[in-house]
């Protein structure tokens, strides 16, 4: 693959690392630290082999998520695009439950819009419309996030770069999704706001186009840049398009609540 630096053995050694960390519950260095050569495309092709793991284990891929959307991250991170990542069965979580954080190593909470598809969407050429058309209904939805590498490597003191990130599924860990689904032609997705509390204090507020100036162009970006892996956006799939908000700390007895206004909230809590 084009941009590719690491090996096939070596992916498959990252690929297991991932894996370990996140069970035991142990951080690990930043690829990127000990393989300087290592590219986007690497990032992606050990977040694939990762999830290839995860399935052979008997878990379900329900859908994907796309991160890094908005200007100041992308910036922050160095880069001009989105990432992505895959969504799992046993990631989901109940509005109204008790997260437990005994699941995740550093858990963040974020706010998003979830896309529910009733049709496929197939790249390299979808654009917004195909999205529009292929949506079920749009429902206001929560993401987990973790970090199964340091953010700061303890030998070098290196920063964790955007590499690292993808390999690690787009730090994807967790999705709550619940207040009221909409039709996509029934709302105007650019003004969806949030408010996201923890434990009655507002910490963070947010506008859905802060999302590539409307999450649905993430979600047509996101099956265009699957078609090269031969990979579509499937009917029945869910798509987290994005945060709109900075991620929030989340520890053990906090009590979230996402408040959408007209789309309802989800409450939660960790434990």
């Amino acid at each position: 693959m084009v941009g590719a630096g690491l090996s096939e053995a070596e992916v498959g050694v990252f690929a297991a690392e991932l894996d370990q960390a996140e069970q035991s519950r142990q951080q690990i260095r930043q690829f990127s630290q000990r393989c300087p050569e290592m590219s986007i495309a690497d990032g992606y092709r050990i977040s694939k082999r990762w999830v290839d793991l995860k399935l052979a284990s008997g878990r379900k891929v329900i859908g994907h998520k796309i991160g890094l959307t908005s200007r100041a991250m992308q910036q922050a991170a160095g880069i001009t695009e989105p990432d992505y990542g895959t969504l799992l069965d046993d990631m989901v979580f109940e509005q109204g439950s008790d997260v437990p954080c005994e699941r995740f190593i550093t858990p963040k909470v974020e706010v998003e819009l979830a896309f529910v598809l009733g049709r496929r969407i197939e790249g390299p050429r979808a654009t917004i419309f195909d999205v529009l058309r292929a949506t079920e209904y749009v429902i206001p939805a929560v993401e987990v996030i973790d970090s199964r590498t340091f953010p700061t490597d303890p030998e070098t003191g290196g920063r964790r770069k955007v590499q690292d990130t993808i390999s690690d599924n787009a730090a994807n860990a967790g999705i709550i999704m619940g207040g009221l689904p909409m039709r996509p032609d029934k709302i105007d997705m650019r003004w969806v706001s949030a408010l996201l509390t923890r434990n009655g204090v507002i910490e963070e507020t947010g506008v859905a186009a802060g999302v590539l100036n409307n999450p649905a162009i993430g979600v047509a970006w996101l099956a265009n840049r699957l078609s090269p892996w031969g990979q579509t956006l499937e009917a029945g799939e869910v798509v987290l398009g994005g945060s709109f908000t900075r991620p929030v700390e989340a520890r053990p007895g906090d009590v979230f609540s996402a408040d959408f206004g007209p789309l309802g909230a989800i409450g939660f809590r960790f434990i």
